[in-house]
């Protein structure tokens, strides 16, 4: 008998290195307005295409183009440029802010904004959103999210909503439709679903918005939480954030570069869509497609936002050591705020001097902020939430037990 052959393992392999320019050449980009609008009560399986192809309205010089283009007014996309703006300006501050060890760690959406404000702009007061740790846009995009608050909790100090029982940047406002981050990945994927299914069967019109990125697709969680909203027909946007790197792990580790995110959702029977994440009218068209979808007991949707990280994971990492350090540059789908100016200076709605005092005043703006955020307490000025209150907002009625530990505690 012939031998078998010898086994090998294939381990997917960094399209970018330091020092060499990245190939992006496995995105198969579609041209602007070339991809089909389906409506919305569609069959998940005729939407097969769009899991494969890349919805896109912007052309390169800032036109609306094909079908996708949404009726959208100039305020709407004037407020949208300037909640990514600043979103920025509030990711570059805080950045600052933990090199001043003001704050102990930080993660930046610089690159992915429009994902964020484009889809807040689609969803309704009531929706709930199941977000990851790269979607504080979802809360600076509203105008009814105190800033002030915002930093409050990434310095756990005594004015933290939270009382310093998050890490920062896991945010919780219930009252702004954005449920409690949590560390562990894929775990809101799950929840969402099982919110949405409660909503449904409570008889509302109330939607949820589930957040992951790529690298979290491989977590059993993402596919526990496709299986159930396919069966329920849960009332759920199911987001994934493809941003090209999950850690220092490219996207292709988990299966990026042989298939889609999006053809996932397909498998499972479960309307699919992928979507050019720089690309705000893109953005916002593809999220009022799902939202009317599941509003309309239609079933979920799945959209993978193609996008890139622009800078590193978190501030305890340095991109450098696995990518060229001008990758963001040469990636494909371009800069979403640069993006978005130019379409709306295009239609005569924006001039290069109001964006330059826009940026000037959101600039200060956040530096009020965080000033106003440091007289509560920082991590090198102290001041942090009282131990005391570990006790708090857990039993209705504290038993006796921890009654004798916070008196203790406290002396008292």
């Amino acid at each position: 008998m012939c031998p078998a052959p010898a086994l090998h393992l294939h381990v997917p392999e960094p399209s970018g290195r330091p020092g060499r320019e990245t190939d992006f050449s496995y995105l198969h980009l579609s041209q602007a307005g070339a991809v089909r609008r389906p409506p919305i009560d569609a069959t998940p399986v005729s939407t097969s295409d769009l899991a494969y192809g890349l919805i896109r309205v912007l052309d390169d010089d800032g036109q609306a183009q094909g079908p996708w283009a949404p009726d959208i007014g100039n305020e709407s996309l004037r407020a949208g440029l300037r909640a990514m703006m600043k979103t920025r300006a509030y990711d570059a501050r805080m950045l600052i802010a933990q090199r001043q060890k003001k704050i102990s760690f930080y993660m930046l959406s610089l690159g992915e904004e429009a994902i964020a404000a484009a889809h807040a702009q689609a969803l309704q007061p009531g929706d709930m959103n199941f977000p990851s740790y790269r979607q504080q846009g979802l809360l600076l995009a509203r105008d009814d999210v105190d800033m002030v608050e915002m930093i409050c909790q990434l310095m756990s100090n005594e004015r933290d909503p939270l009382k310093g029982r998050q890490l920062p940047v896991m945010y919780s406002y219930k009252r702004a439709g954005f449920f409690s981050i949590s560390g562990n990945l894929a775990t809101q994927f799950i929840q969402a679903v099982g919110w949405g299914m409660a909503s449904a069967i409570k008889g509302d019109n109330k939607i949820a918005s589930a957040w992951i990125g790529d690298g979290a697709t491989a977590e059993s969680d993402f596919h526990t939480a496709l299986t159930f909203a396919h069966v329920y027909r849960a009332p759920v946007i199911l987001n994934v954030v493809n941003n090209q790197w999950a850690i220092s792990t490219f996207q292709a580790i988990a299966g990026g570069e042989s298939t889609t995110f999006a053809a996932r959702g397909v498998g499972c029977g479960i309307a699919s869509l992928r979507v050019d994440g720089n690309d705000f009218l893109a953005v916002y068209a593809a999220s009022r497609w799902a939202a009317e979808r599941a509003r309309s007991n239609l079933g979920p949707t799945l959209i993978e936002w193609v996008t890139y990280r622009g800078g590193a994971h978190s501030t305890s990492d340095d991109p450098s050591r696995y990518r060229p350090a001008d990758d963001w540059a040469h990636f494909p789908l371009g800069d979403p705020i640069q993006r978005l100016r130019q379409h709306l200076q295009g239609l005569g709605a924006w001039s290069e001097e109001e964006h330059a005092a826009t940026q000037k005043e959101l600039d200060e703006q956040v530096a009020a902020a965080l000033k106003t955020a440091e007289s509560y307490g920082s991590l090198s000025r102290g001041h942090m939430a009282d131990a005391a209150t570990m006790f708090d907002d857990v039993f209705e009625q504290l038993p006796e037990h921890l009654q004798r530990q916070r008196r203790a505690l406290t002396g008292g």
